[in-house]
């Protein structure tokens, strides 16, 4: 019982300095500090569990990783082809409705903060002349952003979610993938439904526009088709891509410059950390111990504990990197239904949360009540943890 109050603790400690705006990197390092602390390490002992923590492969590769996935998205973005994916896009849809979902949802396929406000426009300029509040405007251009974060390699919070569950991204994205499917059928029947056909004509699509979409169609087919390291994958892509836009020395240094993050560096550091910490103090396996025996289900626990984090801290890498070291530890949570389970419950939160800037930058810039836009992702949401809740139950050892 001490075990969980001092994990709660702990857990408290975390949400209140997320919330505060403090690193999460610098968070977690704290946290590390105070667990061990309570459960009284050797000060040797602490650091070689850093030491290995900070050398370990699984922690060198995810750096390796998310400074890739930077330097892809920034190539992406400063050469055009995002633009082109988009333009091309855009000529190929004749239903102005699915013009609305389908521009928000590729400004998503590249990561980036508060991107809901750049596919704001496209879905204004989209609506034009057809009969559509504020409100629903706002909930299609938020929630169709959000689906790539289940199955999308170049999300950070799914990278982290294999690195510590040590599940393979393929793994992860094939199970995840339903959960897709469910915030698509969501975004359509509470957003797009009850608009009316739109009916535009095709427009000829350059052979330049089709292109564009090579290089995350060549990644996605490395990782999960082929199952290749997700750095080997972007970093090869990443490559040609420099290559055939010719890049200078000076201009690839300026990208690689701009790609390294040591805000990014510093959270793996801190989460890897932290699960080492936890590892070693034998917190969860006592945790674990004192849920098998008192007979406490673990669906509630893998539900209430990523989705608080998630609903605080608006941010999928933050509730990932808090809670999954807390919860693998338990009894039967370290299947991948589990993992997949506490991810989706996680994710929920996320959108649900009140601090995450794309819903905050989406309702200032269509002026939407934000009551009506929540009715809204209310409904949906439950959709995905219906659907997360039955295929764990089903699937669940």
């Amino acid at each position: 019982m001490f075990d969980i109050l001092k994990i709660i603790l702990i857990f408290i400690i975390i949400v209140f300095l997320l919330k505060r705006q403090w690193n999460l990197g610098l968070v977690m390092a704290i946290s590390s500090v105070i667990l061990a602390v309570f459960y009284l390490l050797k000060p040797l002992d602490f650091l070689n569990v850093i030491l290995k923590a900070f050398t370990d492969k699984t922690t060198i590769s995810l750096i390796a990783a998310l400074s890739l996935i930077r330097i892809f998205e920034n190539i992406m973005r400063k050469n055009g082809i995002m633009q082109e994916m988009m333009d091309s896009f855009r000529g190929m849809v004749i239903d102005r409705r699915v013009l609305m979902a389908s521009m928000p949802a590729l400004i998503g396929l590249l990561p980036s903060m508060g991107g809901a406000l750049f596919s704001a426009p496209m879905v204004e300029e989209a609506s034009k002349g057809i009969n559509i509040s504020s409100e629903k405007k706002a909930f299609i251009n938020y929630w169709f952003r959000h689906p790539w974060e289940f199955i999308l390699p170049l999300y950070p919070g799914l990278v982290l979610a294999s690195a510590i569950t040590a599940h393979s991204l393929r793994d992860l994205i094939l199970v995840n993938f339903p959960y897709a499917l469910c915030l698509v059928a969501g975004g359509t029947i509470w957003g797009l439904s009850g608009i009316g056909k739109q009916r535009e004509g095709f427009k000829k699509i350059s052979g330049r526009g089709l292109l564009s979409f090579l290089p995350l169609i060549l990644i996605l087919i490395m990782v999960i088709v082929f199952h290749l390291d997700l750095s080997i994958s972007i970093g090869s892509v990443t490559i040609c891509l420099l290559i055939i836009l010719r890049y200078s020395l000076r201009k690839v240094y300026q990208t690689l410059k701009e790609g390294l993050s040591l805000d990014i560096i510093a959270i793996i550091l801190g989460v890897m950390a932290f699960k080492a910490v936890l590892s070693s103090s034998g917190a969860v396996t006592n945790i674990s111990t004192f849920f098998s025996r008192e007979n406490i289900p673990i669906l509630p626990v893998l539900f209430i504990i990523p989705f608080i984090s998630g609903l605080l801290t608006g941010l999928t890498f933050g509730f990932v990197g808090s809670t999954f070291p807390i919860i693998l530890g338990l009894e039967n949570a370290q299947n991948i239904s589990a993992v997949s389970f506490a991810f989706a419950s996680g994710y929920a939160g996320v959108l649900l949360s009140p601090v995450h800037l794309c819903l905050v930058l989406t309702r200032e810039y269509f002026k939407a009540n934000m009551t009506g836009i929540y009715y809204k992702i209310i409904k949906a949401v439950m959709l995905i943890l219906s659907v997360a809740a039955a295929e764990y139950l089903i699937f669940s050892p």
